[in-house]
């Protein structure tokens, strides 16, 4: 099974008829054809097979969140815009128990989207969590990613790129380029809870 999940908020995962896998497989296609992407161009684009991305165009398979980055990035687009439900209306209440949550690292960091997931926006908001002495390593985001960070709890270590390394406790922030290769490490013997505010360059046209 693979490490990354779409994840209810009471950490339950969703098999693959759910309507996250569904919606990811409808949004994926419609953007990739009004892309003008075949299958194949995709699949070397954004370094994932054709049939792993034709799995997830029918809804027969739950990308992982490695997965979705990868094909987000290739795309030009946020992740968000991949698991986006379309026909919301202007002011929406997002209860807690029906956030979704993407996890990684078999659920040691998890990203709990704190807005609607419609499909054209420049800035998500998410509320990150890091179980204790765990290091998780990002891939680069699409070009003028950045990325503003605020600890609620713990003591958290941050690298982007080649820059030196910050160290963050609670009620510290930190601002940077997202679209290099970054690091979160959790310090300390308790869960780090963080709150992440993501801007992109360009507005998400899919």
């Amino acid at each position: 099974m693979a490490s990354d999940q779409v994840l209810l908020a009471d950490g339950e995962a969703r098999d693959t008829a759910d309507e996250i896998t569904v919606q990811t497989g409808q949004n994926l296609r419609r953007i990739r054809t009004r892309r003008g992407y075949s299958l194949d161009r995709l699949a070397k684009i954004a370094g994932v097979s054709r049939a792993m991305l034709g799995q997830i165009e029918t809804g027969k398979s739950s990308p992982t969140l490695s997965i979705l980055s990868k094909i987000a990035l290739a795309l030009g687009i946020p992740c968000a815009a991949l698991i986006a439900e379309r026909g919301e209306t202007p002011i929406i209440a997002v209860p807690r128990a029906k956030s979704k949550i993407l996890a990684s690292s078999e659920g040691r960091f998890q990203t709990r989207a704190l807005f609607p997931f419609e499909g054209e926006r420049k800035v998500e908001f998410y509320e990150l969590r890091i179980a204790p002495h765990h290091t998780e390593n990002a891939d680069a985001h699409q070009h003028g990613t950045v990325e503003n960070l605020v600890v609620a709890q713990g003591t958290v270590e941050i690298i982007a790129g080649k820059q030196p390394l910050h160290i963050l406790g609670e009620g510290d922030a930190i601002v940077f380029d997202a679209d290099v290769p970054h690091v979160y490490r959790n310090m300390t013997g308790t869960e780090a809870i963080l709150y992440l505010v993501t801007t992109y360059l360009e507005d998400v046209r899919v």
